[in-house]
């Protein structure tokens, strides 16, 4: 049991370490020994837990990205009320600029998916999982607003959804480290506007 947990602690170091060299620096530009050095590991420790840096990569979206983009974008989903300023919250947090949001500056998501397309079809169909996961709930949910009277019954749901993801994925790419904070702002502003035009009318007595 004891040699199992000491497995399980460094493959925990291995994959939060790797998750944050990769987000700083790229998949194609780090190396494994700038990952190892820094944790004082061997190859031979490394290799005992992982066949290949792709199949540490993948490792890593399947239990961190995927836990990540899950408490951020898609639990906040599992709601009962309007969906439309719980969608909102959802994403607002997720631009929040602070040091414990790996959403911001250099991650994640976008930034992977930019990364592997057209390079690496299996990486990049465990990315596009994640992005085809938080679609499905915001369907769901959209759908459910529009049994509820919180959305407009005609609107189209899936397109709805395709936009919100879309363009969460695009201001992503677009933010950098001097126009953040205004592009993050508009951004919002402009969401805000369009989660407006999606309201139901109140019905008339």
């Amino acid at each position: 049991m004891e040699k199992n947990l000491k497995s399980r602690v460094t493959i925990n170091r291995l994959c939060y370490k790797g998750l944050d060299v990769f987000s700083k620096k790229g998949y194609y530009n780090t190396n494994l020994d700038d990952i190892l050095k820094e944790l004082e590991l061997s190859k031979g420790a490394f290799y005992h837990h992982f066949k290949s840096k792709e199949d540490f990569f993948i490792h890593i979206i399947q239990s961190l990205v995927v836990q990540k983009v899950y408490a951020l974008l898609i639990e906040p989903l599992n709601t009962h009320e309007n969906p439309l300023p719980i969608i909102l919250d959802s994403i607002e947090k997720a631009l929040e600029p602070n040091k414990g949001n790996e959403m911001v500056y250099g991650f994640m998501l976008a930034d992977f998916l930019t990364e592997f397309n057209k390079r690496n079809a299996e990486i990049s169909r465990y990315l596009k999982d994640i992005v085809q996961m938080w679609e499905v709930n915001l369907v769901s949910l959209l759908k459910k607003g529009k049994v509820d009277g919180h959305i407009a019954r005609h609107l189209d749901c899936e397109g709805i959804a395709a936009y919100i993801i879309a363009s969460f994925l695009g201001i992503r790419t677009m933010m950098s480290d001097k126009i953040s904070r205004q592009s993050r702002y508009l951004y919002l502003q402009q969401l805000k506007h369009y989660f407006g035009s999606l309201k139901a009318e109140p019905q008339l007595m």
